[in-house]
C-alpha cells in the first residue's frame, strides 16, 4: 500500500512539473528583467546573437521611446501609449526589406509595410498609461499607430497591421 501511494505521489507530482513550466515560462519570458522580449531576423545586418536581433526591455527602451494618446478599436477609452518607433528599431537593426512579418506568441503573423513607418508614427507599444502591458492585455509589445487625429489611419488596412502579444519581428 505504502508503494501505490508513493507511485501515485511521484506520478502526480511529475505532471504537476510537466504541466506548470510552459505557462510559467510564458509569464517569466515578459516579466523578467533581461529575458529576451523581441527577436529580429530575416533581412538584417546587425545581428546580436547568431542571424538575428534579440531585445530585452531594457534594450528596447535603449533606442529611445515615444509616446502618444489615441483610442484604438481593441480597447475602450483613450489612453497613453508609449514604445519605440518601429523605423529606430528598423534601422538599430539594418533592416533591408520592404515588409515587417510580426509574429504574435499566439502565432498570430500581421505584415507591415516598412514604407511610411516614421510618417504613420507606428510604434511598438511596450506601456499602456505609464504601465508594462501584461500578455493578458495585449502586452508585452503591441504594434500600435496615433489613430486619434489621422483620419488616414482609422481604416481596415491599418488596423490589420496591429498586432499584440509580439514576440518576433521578420523583415521580408
Amino acid at each position: 500500500m505504502a508503494s501505490s501511494i508513493s507511485r501515485r505521489r511521484l506520478l502526480s507530482l511529475a505532471a504537476g512539473v510537466l504541466v506548470i513550466p510552459p505557462v510559467a515560462s510564458v509569464a517569466a519570458l515578459a516579466a523578467s528583467p533581461g529575458a529576451p522580449l523581441l527577436r529580429v531576423g530575416g533581412r538584417i545586418t546587425r545581428p546580436t546573437e547568431g542571424t538575428e536581433a534579440v531585445f530585452d526591455r531594457e534594450g528596447l527602451e535603449a533606442l529611445g521611446t515615444e509616446s502618444f494618446a489615441t483610442s484604438t478599436p481593441w480597447t475602450e477609452g483613450v489612453s497613453m501609449w508609449e514604445g519605440v518607433p518601429l523605423a529606430v528599431l528598423m534601422e538599430a537593426v539594418g533592416a533591408s526589406g520592404t515588409t515587417i512579418r510580426a509574429t504574435a506568441l499566439n502565432d498570430y503573423v500581421a505584415d507591415v509595410p516598412m514604407k511610411g513607418l516614421r510618417e504613420e508614427g507606428a510604434i511598438l507599444a511596450m506601456r499602456r498609461d505609464g504601465k508594462p502591458m501584461p500578455i493578458s492585455n495585449k502586452g508585452p509589445l503591441f504594434i500600435l499607430y496615433p489613430f486619434d487625429g489621422h483620419p488616414k489611419l482609422q481604416q481596415q488596412s491599418v488596423f490589420m497591421r496591429c498586432a499584440w502579444q509580439i514576440a518576433r519581428l521578420d523583415i521580408l
